[in-house]
């Protein structure tokens, strides 16, 4: 697969499969069984990838902190795209992660040439109203990238950590790419890592949750996250006996912080110049706490890389991608509710042309972009949603009935959600929203 995933466009992927084997994406079906109560999006395998999310699952099992990250780029209508992510921001802030939003003004003004005020406006009108309609909690953080000092700081800092030889590997910049564009990058990555800071409690696991085309961000901090480190641990091994051991190395570390670590490790510590050698110490993850602890006490970092989840991109529902652009081929969530129900009545389905041939050969519900939005967003209940699946392709169920169902469930929650937004707009002031100054 030639794929080239790009953050500022609309991919195409038809083979998800292709992802793992070329980007390195773990399957998500994999660390399913380890998640208390999965959300619909996981069990109906709309989520279909992660990276590195097993520690998410732990932290929710053990009650550890950790919090989930995600932004938006306030460059149009807040559509049922969005939706997904917003209800994972939510899903993930219920089961007891710290929540950090953040709204991408900088990224909107150097990638789409928005003014602040145009971004501001659309930062609240369209996403914030809507993310607390769905239910984000006060307790969270909302904050646009361009008044958040944290932000700023930590992105000017990673920057000197990464080369433009290594932004056109990941993005495919060219010299063509203005230099306003390439600090967005750094600020996407400051947003990802900020949860991590002193002032937020420190080194912790972060969920990131998107859409494939995103990815390169989530590579980007990755990579990031250790240069940014003051130490690393590190298994070797023993060349004369076999025996494996941990080594923390910090060759960049002041001698005092090796130090502190020696005294605190307990069991053979050996201090060397830049490293030191942790010989009886098998418990990797209690002694990159301690690592991690000490980082922070003498002026470093100790990140934790990033995990994140990947969903299905929705079609389009005339067929092939959604566009902001063709109003026909998507649903925003400020529509209004009977053209948000005639969108869906006017959308392609995966039946035959005729309604004998859909008795005789059944229909394509993955081809189909009304059981689409059932699958993704209209149906709660996992076994309605299945039986309708199975009338579907035994042909006993026609294209009438289901595009019926999804207009009426559609009017009702556009409805319900508008109402949602509006008393969110009287509720702003409960929030902690960082707005530029």
């Amino acid at each position: 697969m030639d794929t080239k995933l790009d953050p500022w466009s609309s991919n195409d992927i038809t083979d998800y499969s292709k992802l793992f084997e070329e980007f390195g994406i773990s399957p998500f079906e994999n660390v399913l069984p380890e998640i208390p109560s999965p959300h619909k999006y996981m069990r109906r395998k709309v989520i279909f990838g992660h990276r590195d999310y097993e520690q998410i699952a732990q932290a929710m099992r053990t009650g550890a902190p950790f919090s989930v990250m995600d932004g938006f780029m306030p460059s149009g209508k807040v559509h049922l795209g969005h939706k997904m992510v917003m209800d994972q921001i939510v899903w993930h802030q219920e089961q007891g992660a710290s929540a950090f939003v953040g709204i991408a003004d900088r990224e909107a003004f150097s990638v789409r040439g928005f003014s602040w005020q145009k971004c501001r406006e659309i930062g609240v009108e369209e996403y914030i109203l809507s993310l607390i309609a769905f239910g984000f909690k006060p307790d969270g953080l909302i904050y646009f990238q361009s008044g958040c000092e944290s932000v700023k700081d930590l992105a000017f800092e990673l920057g000197a950590k990464v080369n433009f030889s290594e932004l056109g590997a990941i993005y495919g910049f060219s010299g063509e790419t203005n230099l306003s564009h390439m600090l967005s990058v750094a600020t996407q990555a400051a947003d990802i890592l900020q949860p991590q800071l002193e002032e937020y409690g420190g080194p912790k696991p972060v969920v990131v949750p998107v859409g494939p085309d995103q990815d390169p961000h989530l590579r980007l901090t990755r990579g990031l996250a250790g240069k940014m480190n003051m130490f690393r641990v590190e298994e070797r091994e023993d060349t004369k006996t076999g025996r494996k051991y941990l080594s923390v190395r910090g060759k960049a570390a002041p001698a005092e912080a090796l130090k502190a670590l020696q005294k605190r490790i307990p069991g053979k510590v050996k201090l060397y110049e830049g490293h030191l050698d942790v010989l009886e110490y098998p418990d990797r993850a209690g002694l990159e706490k301690i690592v991690g602890e000490v980082a922070t006490e003498y002026g470093g970092y100790a990140f934790v890389p990033p995990a994140s989840t990947y969903h299905r991109f929705m079609s389009g529902l005339q067929g092939g991608k959604m566009s902001s652009s063709i109003p026909d081929s998507h649903i925003a969530l400020t529509d209004d509710p009977k053209e948000g129900a005639k969108k869906v009545k006017r959308a392609k389905t995966g039946g035959c042309v005729t309604l004998e041939e859909q008795k005789k050969l059944g229909g394509k519900p993955d081809e189909c972009s009304v059981f689409e939005l059932m699958l993704f967003h209209l149906l709660e209940d996992d076994d309605e949603l299945l039986e309708i699946r199975e009338e579907c392709v035994a042909g006993t169920r026609m294209c009438g009935s289901c595009k019926q169902l999804a207009a009426e469930k559609m009017q009702e929650f556009l409805k319900d959600h508008q109402e949602k937004r509006e008393l969110a707009r009287e509720q702003l002031g409960e929030y902690r929203i960082v707005y530029k100054k």
